[in-house]
């Protein structure tokens, strides 16, 4: 079984609604949907959703990195043999996570389908009963936040994910007891900054100021990169804290512990590189006793699927917020949500089924790469 075409698509899913963060606002998500094809006539498709604020990439560059440097490279290999993939595509080129989660998500479909098995059985079987995701909310006025997050309650959410941080942090906090106010004392909320705060001061400030808001986590509060920064933060404040731009690889997550740096750390395929290193860095963070979670760069049913294979497939994520498909206006798989779940359907490999003709209409740039037979 050897690997000898690639199919690139470039596209861009129109949200329905604005998705604000503190760094950026979105109308649309870029991405590339990868499909790789073998000698034995299977099909398996990847995702890459570069964010060029956290990984340096951009899906146009990201769209070149797999024609001419990742994919002629892999072809003739075996998806199989996974590991090796890793160390080819590492030593063709440093960082550029996103584009080699895109082939590394595409190996493991194939490996599922060949094999006859759902991806989670080849890298730990079922590690937990059902999967759940919270209802995530863009950086908007108090009141309308809260209007959201109640509105979310009645629609059978049984947690909450507050994004801030593009403000002053004193409207955060109105943001935030504003949406507590709005669903109670018991429904659990978690905050992500995404670097908002900047500085260890300024977030220990803030933080203290939240602690009758009762909150699950606060993700992210500082810089991304300053892990030292994010230890002084911890020790400082009684709210858990997870660290999220700042985990990228395996050195990220062995910093963090050396350090004591965070509570839980929020691992994302487009970060590490795909299902592989992200299993790996979920490994090292239970032996030091972290519990991880696996969060979205805002991906298709094909990159929210893969997710969710890892998180089925160790006790130690215990978490994952992979809501993508339900922000799509327009989506081109069939990942199930029904809220507070998301089903894998057990089928073999990432289990969904992908709308060629819809793909087709999304995509803006084709590339076809050949060869390995």
């Amino acid at each position: 079984m050897k690997i000898i075409k690639a199919t690139i698509h470039k596209v861009y899913f129109p949200l329905k609604e604005p998705f604000i963060i503190s760094y950026a606002s979105f109308d649309d998500m870029p991405a590339l949907i990868l499909k790789l094809e073998t000698d034995d006539g299977l099909a398996g498709y990847g995702e890459a959703v570069p964010d060029e604020h956290v990984t340096g990439e951009n899906v146009d560059g990201a769209f070149e990195v797999l024609r001419n440097v990742l994919i002629p490279r892999i072809l003739g290999r075996s998806p199989f043999d996974i590991e090796q993939i890793h160390h080819v595509m590492d030593s063709a080129i440093a960082r550029n996570p996103a584009a080699k989660a895109a082939v590394d998500i595409a190996c493991y479909d194939l490996m599922g389908k060949a094999a006859g098995q759902p991806v989670y059985n080849l890298i730990g079987g079922r590690a937990h009963d059902n999967l759940q995701y919270p209802k995530v909310l863009s950086i908007e006025a108090p009141g309308i936040m809260a209007e959201k997050a109640k509105r979310a309650q009645a629609q059978g959410f049984s947690s909450l994910k507050l994004k801030v941080g593009k403000d002053d942090a004193a409207v955060d906090i109105e943001r935030i007891y504003a949406v507590r106010e709005a669903v109670g004392k018991d429904m659990p909320i978690r905050i992500d900054v995404n670097q908002g705060w900047k500085t260890a001061g300024l977030a220990v400030q803030t933080i203290n100021r939240l602690e009758d808001a009762n909150l699950a986590w606060i993700e992210q509060p500082i810089k991304m990169g300053d892990i030292r920064g994010l230890s002084e933060v911890r020790g400082k404040v009684s709210t858990p804290v997870m660290a999220d731009e700042s985990v990228h690889s395996m050195q990220d997550v062995l910093e963090i512990i050396r350090l004591e740096s965070a509570d839980y750390i929020n691992i994302k395929l487009m970060k590490s590189g795909g299902i592989f290193p992200a299993v790996q860095m979920a490994k090292a963070a239970e032996a030091a006793g972290i519990i991880a979670q696996i969060g979205s760069m805002v991906e298709s049913s094909i990159g929210s699927a893969a997710g969710y294979h890892a998180v089925m497939s160790r006790k130690n994520i215990e978490t994952a917020e992979l809501t993508g498909p339900i922000l799509f206006a327009e989506e081109v798989g069939d990942l199930y949500y029904r809220p507070p779940y998301v089903k894998l359907s057990g089928k073999p490999g990432l289990g969904i089924e992908v709308d060629q003709k819809q793909l087709d209409k999304l995509t803006t740039q084709t590339a076809i790469v050949e060869g390995g037979r």
